[in-house]
């Protein structure tokens, strides 16, 4: 597991106040939304919060690509190393 991967698995712990889970718990490749983890696009706007916040990049929430950038924690750790190497 990269650094990068624990952090936004963290993140997600904690923008949405999962109790009982731990990095650990939170598979790379596992849906976070639906049947995999579970959440809703209440947490989506969370976690996309969260993720603005912490690593300052800008999320277009009207882009196509969004919702498969936020498909699972590799999806994510792709996006915000790329959102990164652009800033």
């Amino acid at each position: 597991m990269s650094q990068l991967q624990l952090e936004i698995k963290q993140l997600i712990i904690d923008a949405l106040g999962l109790e009982d889970i731990t990095p650990h718990d939170i598979a790379a490749d596992q849906p976070l939304f639906g049947d995999g983890l579970g959440l809703d696009s209440v947490d989506a706007l969370e976690l996309g919060l969260a993720i603005q916040k912490r690593f300052g990049i800008k999320i277009d929430a009207e882009a196509k690509d969004t919702r498969k950038h936020f498909a699972s924690v590799n999806s994510l750790a792709a996006f915000v190393d790329a959102a990164k190497a652009v800033a």
